[in-house]
């Protein structure tokens, strides 16, 4: 992703969420999917997630 391309979006809160297309946005949005486990992602984790127990 280029400088100065994209949306931003900010929450309340004060949390800043880049996104490099509207596909990016409704899936971590709308359909509230974690952007680990989507293999098109740069947040990608290939051994999976860890969880602690």
């Amino acid at each position: 992703m280029a400088k100065g391309s994209g949306t931003m979006l900010v929450k309340n809160d004060g949390t800043v969420f880049w996104f490099c297309s509207s596909k990016c946005k409704k899936n971590m949005l709308e359909l509230k999917r974690d952007p680990r486990r989507l293999k098109w992602t740069k947040k990608y984790v290939k051994g999976g997630i860890k969880v602690k127990k």
